[in-house]
C-alpha cells in the first residue's frame, strides 16, 4: 500500500499512534542541529528546530508528497529543557520542575511543495515537590531518557503532577492525524490540515 505522506519523526510512540490509526506513512530520517542558540527564547527555539526539519525533510524526500514534522518540548523559566544527556542530567533537569509550573509545547508542520501549514498546542503543568530519592527512582527506570524535560506523562511521571492547565494532547510524545486530514492535503485542500489536526 503506497503511502501518503511522510512522517521525519524518530519517536517509536508517534509511529505507533499513526499506524494503529491506519493512517499510511512511510518514515524519513532527518538530522539538524538542535543545540538551542544563545539568549534564545525557549518557543523560539521549538519554533525554529521544527521548521529546519521541515526544510531538511523536503530537500530528502525522495517524492513529492506531504511532509509531516512534531516536536514537544518542555520550557521553563524561559528556555527549552531539551532531553537528558544521562540520567545526571535528567535529575538535574527534575529537581528544576519539582514544585513548579512549567510549559509543554508541541508543534506540528506540514509542508508540501512551497505550502506550509501548522498547529502548535501550550499546556502548563505543575509538579508537586518531589523528593530526591522520587527523582533517583525514576531517574533509574530509564523512562526520562529520550524524553523532552525528562519525563512522560503517560507514564510514572504522571504521579509527579499537581495540576494541569490546557490540553493534555499537548504532552510529550503524543500525536495523530485524522485520515480526513491527509486525504485533504493530497487533494489541495491544503489549509483545512489546521482544522483537522487532532493530537491525542
Amino acid at each position: 500500500m503506497n503511502a501518503a505522506f511522510y512522517l521525519a519523526s524518530q519517536s517509536p510512540r508517534r509511529h505507533e499512534l499513526l499506524a494503529q490509526a491506519g493512517l499510511r506513512f512511510a518514515p524519513l530520517s532527518v538530522s539538524v542541529d538542535e543545540t538551542p542558540r544563545a539568549r534564545e527564547a525557549g518557543l523560539d527555539y521549538v519554533r525554529r528546530v521544527v521548521d529546519e526539519k521541515l526544510a531538511a525533510a523536503l530537500a530528502a524526500a525522495p517524492t513529492e508528497l506531504p511532509v509531516l514534522v512534531a516536536d514537544t518540548e518542555v520550557i521553563f523559566d524561559g528556555k527549552a529543557l531539551g532531553k537528558p544527556r544521562d540520567a545526571a542530567h535528567a535529575e538535574k533537569m527534575l529537581e528544576q520542575l519539582s514544585g513548579e509550573t512549567h510549559s509543554v509545547v508541541t508543534r506540528v508542520v506540514v509542508g508540501l511543495g512551497t505550502r506550509r501549514d501548522h498547529v502548535e498546542t501550550t499546556t502548563h503543568i505543575t509538579f508537586a515537590p518531589l523528593t530526591f530519592a522520587q527523582i533517583q527512582r525514576y531517574c533509574a527506570s530509564g523512562e526520562p531518557m529520550g524524553k523532552a524535560g525528562a519525563y512522560a506523562i503517560q507514564g510514572e511521571a504522571a504521579g509527579f503532577v499537581l495540576s494541569l492547565s490546557g490540553s493534555l494532547t499537548g504532552v510529550p510524545n503524543a500525536i495523530a492525524l485524522s485520515k480526513a486530514t491527509i486525504g485533504n492535503i493530497r487533494q489541495n485542500l491544503f489549509w483545512a490540515f489546521a482544522y483537522n489536526v487532532v493530537l491525542i
